[in-house]
């Protein structure tokens, strides 16, 4: 055959570079199309079980009032007098706690840091663990430790006598024990600061012979302020929306705190005061997002810019006196109280004081066989499961958008699934009272009193859980993967199932039993959306001590906080492996 002139054979490789560039952009279009589908989709979602509930408390709390006034159930409710003490109770109680939570905290994280010592993972975890055992766990746990009945104190004489009232019925045992409970909050933070100290600075002071006591009032302190801060604004959030410690040691005491005036007002007149109660969820989220905001100033303007170096590490071991008190220390507030909670648990009826004698597993038999106990577990592990699984199908795809495909959208988007996590949990349980107690549209079917509003108010407390894990994760990865892939033709599913999903999977995982651990025994939520035959676990707990069965509430207690440490391990075991440092001991 003759051969192509020059021309033709111009001709024929224009075509096929025009067609290839024609598919290229079919290609780009397409996977575009199916990026914002995706995002729209996401944002149908998040706007559904977050921004919508959210909108109704707002709605709510700035209706007319029955007069028709504007404003007036704003107006009624700020100017009540229960309002005006339930908000000092909970500012002043909350303050005294951070208090608290500052001074063991810190102490606790500068001797873990400072000092040389065998076992220092597990010395942490154990500092940790009053922020990981459910709040009406703990509260429970040291009402029977303190309690004329404690079986530790009775036998070493030093029990109250009987029939005086357990001294933490009151302010100081309620800002006491959140201190506790939100001391780990302080002791992370200064912990972290405390690894990013640069060891040269240390060496330089010893070379100068500078006292080890001015070392760490004049370098190490002031390298820690920024972070003691932030970590103190977080445990005042955490204790203004707290409801397991001021419900178990408040109501009984006297004591309200706008989370449990919330819990009693909906609990005694239910939504005929829906109004009063979103304002009290308002001032709720005022005071939670004020601690956050300076929290955020905190980090952003006080945080000294150091050179990256050596960091830190103490160089002589610890006397041995200085770490069997730390020990003592750390075990008193740990394992003490849950000691005395599994003591009460052996006890065969209430007021039976402990003895070898006596002790046995009838309560555990009794609670086993009660098919509200039973029930509730049921439901708690699988609410808990489902949301795990959810919010990490979510989690995913969002966490792509935001790190391969950032925009203010999406942006947007991830600021908005913050918001349930960020308020107390009372306000999002009251958000879906009110957006899911009226009927749905087209279905004409109203969620409140099911497990289905218990399940939507995890997802959207939840997701936060999930979603931060798997970002830090995927920003950590090689984008230009991802690039290739597209340019390869490689559609979005097979982009993030193929390729993502596999650089992210440990972070995920991680999250995921995060939230199991964490919904497995809430109570915040669950208090105000459970319904008959919708029990929790966290919701037994509180019930049976309400109601006076102290000793069916710590065998509950104690099986839910087995079922928690099971968890953990479990994590340990899986996570532990690739060492991510995403659950909260290993960091």
């Amino acid at each position: 055959m003759p051969a192509c002139c020059p021309m033709e054979r111009l001709s024929r490789w224009s075509s096929r570079t025009s067609m290839a560039a024609d598919l290229h952009l079919l290609g780009d279009r397409r996977t575009g199309d199916g990026e914002r589908l995706l995002a729209i989709l996401l944002c149908l979602y998040v706007a559904s079980i977050t921004l919508w509930p959210m909108g109704q408390v707002l709605v709510t709390a700035f209706r007319p009032g029955d007069d028709g006034a504007p404003l007036g159930v704003l107006r009624d409710t700020l100017a009540a007098r229960a309002t005006g003490r339930a908000f000092m109770n909970t500012l002043t109680l909350s303050l005294a706690s951070v208090a608290i939570s500052v001074v063991l905290g810190g102490a606790l994280a500068l001797a873990v840091g400072l000092m040389r010592m065998r076992f220092r993972a597990v010395l942490s975890f154990l500092i940790l663990m009053p922020l990981i055992i459910p709040s009406q766990t703990l509260a429970l746990s040291w009402i029977e430790l303190m309690g004329s009945g404690s079986p530790i104190l009775r036998a070493l004489g030093l029990a109250p006598a009987q029939g005086q009232g357990n001294p933490l019925y009151s302010r100081s045992g309620i800002a006491l024990i959140m201190g506790i409970e939100h001391m780990p909050l302080v002791f992370i933070a200064i912990r972290a600061s405390l690894k990013s100290v640069p060891a040269d600075l240390i060496e330089a002071a010893r070379i100068a012979a500078i006292p080890p006591r001015r070392v760490l009032m004049r370098i190490i302190l002031p390298l820690t302020y920024p972070s003691a801060l932030a970590g103190a604004l977080l445990a005042f959030t955490a204790a203004v929306g707290n409801f397991g410690i001021p419900a178990l040691l408040g109501i009984p005491g006297r004591v309200p705190m706008l989370t449990t005036l919330i819990y009693q007002r909906l609990n005694g007149f239910g939504p005929a005061v829906a109004g009063q109660v979103a304002v009290l969820a308002l001032i709720l989220a005022a005071l939670a997002g004020m601690a956050l905001m300076l929290r955020h100033l905190a980090l952003r303007r006080l945080t000294l810019r150091i050179e990256a170096g050596r960091v830190f590490t103490p160089a002589h071991r610890a006397p041995l006196w200085a770490q069997g008190a730390l020990w003592v220390v750390v075990l008193v507030i740990a394992l003490l109280p849950l000691a005395a909670l599994t003591l009460t648990s052996l006890t065969p009826a209430i007021g039976v004081p402990f003895s070898i004698q006596v002790a046995s597993l009838d309560q555990y038999v009794r609670a086993w066989s009660n098919p509200a106990v039973s029930r509730a577990f049921l439901n708690s592990f699988t609410l808990s499961g489902l949301a795990a699984v959810i919010c990490v199908g979510v989690a995913l795809p969002l966490a792509y958008l935001l790190t391969r495909r950032p925009s203010p959208a999406a942006t947007l988007l991830d600021l908005s699934a913050e918001v349930p996590w960020v308020v107390p949990g009372t306000v999002v349980a009251l958000a879906m009272i009110l957006a899911f107690l009226p009927p749905l549209p087209l279905v004409g079917i109203s969620l409140y009193g099911t497990s289905a509003i218990i399940l939507i108010s995890y997802l959207a407390r939840f997701l936060p859980l999930a979603l931060r894990p798997v970002v830090a994760a995927a920003q950590n990865g090689d984008p230009g993967l991802d690039e290739a892939a597209r340019i390869a033709g490689i559609g979005l599913g097979g982009r993030i199932a193929r390729i993502f999903m596999p650089s992210v999977t440990p972070a995920a995982t991680a999250g995921a039993v995060l939230i199991l651990m964490t919904a497995m025994n809430e109570l915040t939520l669950s208090s105000l959306l459970w319904s008959s035959g919708h029990e929790t676990v966290g919701v037994m707990v509180f019930s049976l001590q309400y109601e006076g069965n102290s000793t069916a509430a710590a065998a509950v207690s104690v099986l839910s906080t087995l079922l928690l440490f099971t968890l953990c391990m479990f994590a340990e075991l899986i996570i532990g492996r690739t060492g991510s440092s995403t659950l909260p001991w290993r960091g």
